[in-house]
C-alpha cells in the first residue's frame, strides 16, 4: 500500500472504538505512527496492538478530554514517544440526552457540550503549539451532519457540533501561516456500536434518511481524514465535508 504519512506522528482521540478506531487503524496503513487515545485504557490498548500485530507503531494512551490536564499530558505523552506530532483527529464524542430544548437538563447540557465542544477546544490548544515545533501538521475535527442543520431532541449535541464547525474555521484562519490545516468531518448516521442496541424498525427508518439508503461504515469516514491528513490536501483548510449518504441533499 501506498504510505504518504510515513514518519507523521498522529494522534487520535476518541480511538478505542468506531470511527475513532477506523481513523487509527487507516492512518497508520498508511505508515503514520499513531497514538490511540481513549478514556477505556483496555479498548486504547486493543486497538494500538490489532495495529502492532499490523506491522505499524502505535502508543495507546488514555486521557478524559474534558480534563485539559489529561489532554496536556496525553500531547506530550506522544512527543516523548515519538518526537512530534503532525495529525490529531479530535474525534472524541457523545451523544447526550433525548428531550426537547426546554427539557433539557442543565447536566446534560454541560456534560455533552464539555465532550463535544470544550474537548476538542482542549486537544487544540496543546496540538497547535506542537506542531507548530514541527513545521506544520494536520488538525481534522469530528463534526456531524448535525454541525449543519438541526435535528429534534439533541439540543445539546447539535448545538455542540455547530460550535465545532466554527472553531474548526477560525483555526484554520489563524494558523494557515503556520503551515497548520484545520478541517472538519461531517458523518451521517454510521454503523458504529453506539447504534448497535437499536431496534430493527428505529434502524430502517434511520437508514431511509440517506438517499443512499444505508447506514455509512466507519472506514469511509476514516478514509477521508487519511486524505485531509495527507499532503494530497495541502490546499484545503477551513472547510466542512459531510460523509453522509446524501442526508444534506434532502
Amino acid at each position: 500500500m501506498n504510505q504518504p504519512l510515513l514518519g507523521k506522528v498522529a494522534l487520535i482521540t476518541g480511538s478505542g472504538s468506531g470511527i475513532g478506531q477506523a481513523c487509527a487503524i487507516d492512518l497508520s496503513a498508511h505508515g503514520a505512527n499513531v497514538v490511540v487515545v481513549d478514556r477505556d485504557f483496555d479498548h486504547a490498548r486493543h486497538v494500538a496492538s490489532v495495529i502492532s500485530n499490523s506491522g505499524g507503531n502505535a502508543l495507546a494512551l488514555v486521557a478524559d478530554v474534558t480534563d485539559d490536564a489529561s489532554v496536556a499530558m496525553a500531547v506530550a505523552g506522544t512527543v516523548k514517544e515519538f518526537g512530534a506530532l503532525h495529525i490529531a483527529v479530535n474525534n472524541a464524542g457523545i451523544g447526550g440526552d433525548i428531550a426537547p430544548t426546554a427539557d433539557q437538563s442543565i447536566e446534560g447540557w454541560r456534560k455533552v457540550l464539555a465532550v463535544n465542544l470544550d474537548g476538542v477546544f482542549y486537544c487544540m490548544r496543546h496540538q497547535i503549539p506542537e506542531m507548530k515545533k514541527a513545521g506544520g501538521g494536520s488538525i481534522i475535527n469530528m463534526a456531524s451532519i448535525l454541525g449543519a442543520v438541526g435535528y429534534a431532541n439533541s439540543v445539546g449535541y447539535v448545538a455542540a457540533k455547530h460550535a465545532v464547525i466554527g472553531l474548526t474555521q477560525t483555526a484554520a484562519l489563524e494558523y494557515a501561516a503556520d503551515g497548520i490545516r484545520v478541517n472538519a468531518v461531517g458523518p451521517g448516521f454510521i454503523n458504529t456500536p453506539l447504534l448497535g442496541t437499536l431496534s430493527a424498525s428505529v434502524r430502517e427508518a434511520i437508514e431511509s434518511l440517506h438517499p443512499l439508503n444505508r447506514l455509512g461504515e466507519p472506514q469511509e469516514v476514516a478514509h477521508l481524514v487519511t486524505f485531509l491528513a495527507s499532503s494530497d490536501a495541502s490546499f484545503i483548510t477551513g472547510s466542512y465535508y459531510p460523509v453522509d449518504g446524501g442526508y444534506l441533499s434532502r
